[in-house]
């Protein structure tokens, strides 16, 4: 039986980063988690092209080695602790 794209559970497009794209030398901007609101949902983590993501204690951590800003999960957070802050400032 064929399953739809509806079927499927909600995983990352990516199951592990690619070594050979390390992209965070030319990330404009990056995200920033504000864990005093955070709800550990996971979306963040779900949507992330890049698996750049990982879940610690339920928390998003991440990886700004592959992390190229794209600010998907930003967009998608529910609770909207995660910002995106320009390279360079806290």
């Amino acid at each position: 039986m064929t399953k739809s794209y509806e079927d499927l559970p909600l995983t990352p497009i990516a199951d592990t980063p690619s070594t050979m794209n390390l992209t965070g030398l030319w990330r404009v901007v990056r995200p920033l988690v504000d864990k005093s609101k955070c709800k550990k949902c996971t979306t963040c983590w779900k949507f992330c092209p890049d698996a750049a993501i990982t879940l610690v204690d339920g928390f998003p951590v991440i990886d700004l080695n592959y992390c190229k800003g794209c600010g998907i999960c930003a967009h998608e957070c529910p609770s909207k602790c995660i910002i995106m802050v320009k390279e360079g400032e806290a």
